[in-house]
């Protein structure tokens, strides 16, 4: 196994997650409102939720590995240019005004309201599939522990990021304004188009 996909995992997980859309207002909404731990369990089921299309994508992939190894150069150019596309978009994106609409009390109900918000923007699993042929996973053939790794990775990145979220807000609050907002999204945009970048300099490279 590459651990080496473990790490790459964790930081597009990361990424991915920071940029501050209505999920993130929500969580940060959230954590003003009823303290940390509502905000780290709401940021948790959007975690599980790219977690679930992460790992659809990734085993998705690996199981049809041999019919997408002959096609390597164009799955990487493809995800190598969505990776940039990306990060050019959450670079030059603004934080949402408004959270997106939850109801539900409770940590359970912060939870499970925000899972079932992230999964149902199906879309992201096209996200996923973009994202993890542009790091090569479909060279796998077949090794579901290689795809495994990076779907935990993923995880752990998302996971972290809420816990960083929610925690900072909380200690923050006050501190916490729309250009810092803007700041997270910038810097989470350029890491993904480098991402991005590697992966096409990797066609191009041995």
């Amino acid at each position: 196994m590459d651990a080496s996909l473990l790490l790459r995992g964790l930081i597009i997980g990361f990424s991915i997650a920071a940029p501050v859309g209505p999920i993130g207002a929500l969580c940060i909404r959230r954590t003003l409102a009823s303290g940390r731990a509502a905000g780290l369990v709401s940021g948790l089921g959007a975690a599980t939720a790219d977690a679930f299309y992460g790992c659809v994508a990734g085993f998705g992939l690996t199981f049809i590995s041999s019919l997408l190894i002959s096609q390597q150069f164009w799955l990487k150019l493809i995800g190598g240019l969505f990776l940039c596309y990306l990060g050019v978009r959450t670079l030059l994106a603004r934080p949402a005004e408004q959270a997106a609409n939850a109801s539900g009390a409770g940590l359970l109900g912060a939870y499970t309201s925000t899972l079932f918000l992230t999964l149902t923007n199906p879309t992201t699993i096209l996200s996923f599939v973009a994202v993890f042929a542009g790091l090569g996973l479909a060279s796998a053939a077949g090794d579901y522990g290689q795809a495994a790794l990076l779907v935990l990775g993923v995880f752990c990145g998302s996971g972290m990021w809420w816990l960083l979220l929610s925690g900072g807000v909380a200690l923050l609050r006050a501190r916490v304004t729309p250009q810092l907002l803007v700041w997270v999204n910038r810097i989470s945009g350029i890491v993904i188009l480098l991402f991005g970048v590697g992966a096409l300099a990797s066609l191009f490279v041995g």
